[in-house]
């Protein structure tokens, strides 16, 4: 029997480590996601939290900072649950021009030959109600969310305290690992990029879409605008999720012309944004390539859960900050991971990685 060698002994290890570490934040996901999310939070704010510094006490600034993330955490709790509560309130109003449509649908269906039976059986789950439903169901899983804010809050109470002592403990730290902390700053510097890109784009997006709506009569314009600019924040696929209130409403409203207008027009600006500009300066700014940014959307929604789509870019720049930034043997990877030419890729401030046997000594230092 022939041994496996060092090489395949490592990585068997290794990848048998992660599947452990993983299965255990996945397990304790309840308590990453908030943990995740007041970082997220305490980092995008802390530019502010000094320039309070330089003119008001360190406990003033550290109180403004709590009730700025607190006001932020609840407005984007709010614009989803008034987006839901919204599209409940009006999808029984259309209970008529339901009925009509899908007289209308069957009438097709049967002139393509498709049997009553089936289409009666399509008919009896495509319900109104059922809609309506869902909507209720996806507004209490929000409302659900509320359970974690006092865990949250008090989270973001500890980090905007402790973050007075930040710059002291950096400079202490950097004395002997500054890979590390150059590492951490890089991930500080990608988040507050990737929010401030996101949000600007996302502002763009929300004024364009609300405007097209209301152009077109659909119900609700402003509402779904708001849904618009929230959704920019999830890569890749925010604009679906955005796309599919407005399109029903307009379905039911107008009819299949109205909705095959809202659907087109929303792809023709929310397409060319999200899909094409966006996406390449949020790569610039963050240091992750839109392939690795959309597994990363995959990965961390099934690690930690729906709140995982919307953070999933910080948790990959964390871990590329840890795993990769911290360790000067590892940093050759980094053109790798953001698509980007050597030296070019943000957070590779070290140029070329050194030769291995310099490797140990720096690491060390």
């Amino acid at each position: 029997m022939t041994l496996p060698s060092a090489r395949t002994t490592t990585m068997l290890l290794g990848a048998a480590s992660v599947v452990v570490v993983l299965a255990g934040v996945k397990a304790a996901s309840e308590i990453v996601w908030p943990v995740m999310l007041a970082l997220a939070l305490t980092v995008l704010l802390h530019p502010l939290r000094r320039r309070l510094e330089r003119r008001v006490p360190v406990w003033l600034a550290s109180t403004t900072l709590l009730v700025t993330a607190v006001a932020l955490l609840l407005s984007l709790a709010l614009s989803v649950g008034l987006a839901i509560a919204r599209l409940a309130q009006l999808v029984p109003s259309y209970a008529s021009e339901y009925d009509d449509l899908g007289a209308n649908i069957e009438k097709t269906l049967d002139a393509l030959g498709v049997g009553t039976e089936q289409v009666d059986a399509m008919a009896a789950k495509v319900d109104p109600q059922r809609i309506v439903d869902v909507a209720t169901s996806l507004l209490s899983n929000v409302a659900s969310l509320t359970s974690s804010l006092f865990l949250i809050v008090t989270l973001l109470v500890f980090f905007a305290f402790d973050a007075a002592k930040t710059d002291g403990l950096v400079r202490l730290a950097r004395a002997h690992r500054p890979q590390l902390v150059e590492a951490l700053e890089s991930f500080a510097s990608g988040t507050r990029s990737y929010f401030g890109v996101s949000a600007v784009f996302g502002l763009i997006v929300a004024v364009i879409d609300t405007a097209v709506l209301w152009v077109l009569g659909v119900p609700g314009a402003f509402i779904w605008g708001v849904l618009a600019f929230v959704t920019n924040f999830i890569p890749n696929i925010g604009f679906v999720i955005g796309i599919i209130p407005p399109a029903l409403i307009a379905l039911l409203e107008g009819g299949p012309s109205l909705m095959l207008w809202v659907i087109v027009l929303y792809a023709a600006v929310n397409v060319v944004i999200q899909s094409f500009i966006q996406p390449r300066f949020v790569g610039d700014a963050v240091g992750l390539s839109t392939s690795l940014t959309f597994l990363s959307l995959v990965f961390w929604t099934w690690i930690l859960g729906p709140i995982g789509a919307l953070l999933a870019v910080p948790s990959s720049l964390l871990a590329r900050a840890l795993l990769v930034e911290a360790d000067v043997a590892q940093r050759w990877r980094l053109p790798l991971i953001s698509g980007a030419p050597e030296g070019a890729s943000r957070g590779d401030r070290s140029g070329p990685p050194p030769d291995d046997d310099a490797a140990p000594i720096q690491d060390g230092a």
